[in-house]
């Protein structure tokens, strides 16, 4: 069973920066896509952001220069730097795992069938 843990969340000001990590059991962590979704109370689950084996990328339009998604395959790790937080990305933060190999990376929340706990993110001033 795939493990993933996600940890960085906080209560932060608005403006601030924050790096969310996601530690991956997987031992071929490197060939699968990976995402950061979000989840706000009363809303649905969203994507965030998403990165491939070939290290492309692909974003929100809402967080779109704002956060950068990453990856250490050594590590087996996944990262989202988040910087310029509003209230309005106040969420639990879930990183997720697509095990079906893919060219592009889908957004879906469907092919990602592997999910961490979640680490809440807090922006209030």
């Amino acid at each position: 069973e795939v493990q993933l843990v996600e940890s960085g969340g906080g209560l932060v000001q608005p403006g601030t920066s924050l790096r969310l990590s996601c530690a991956v059991s997987e031992f071929h962590f490197s060939i699968y896509c990976m995402g950061w979704f979000r989840q706000a109370p009363g809303k649905e689950r969203e994507g965030v952001a998403t990165i491939g084996r070939d290290i492309t990328t692909g974003y929100a339009e809402s967080v779109k220069g704002r956060f950068t998604i990453s990856r250490d395959n050594a590590k087996r790790t996944l990262y989202l730097q988040m910087s310029s937080l509003k209230p309005e990305d106040t969420a639990m933060y879930y990183c997720a795992l697509d095990p079906s190999p893919k060219r592009y990376c889908s957004s879906g929340l469907a092919d990602y069938r592997h999910w961490g706990q979640g680490t809440q993110v807090t922006v209030s001033s």
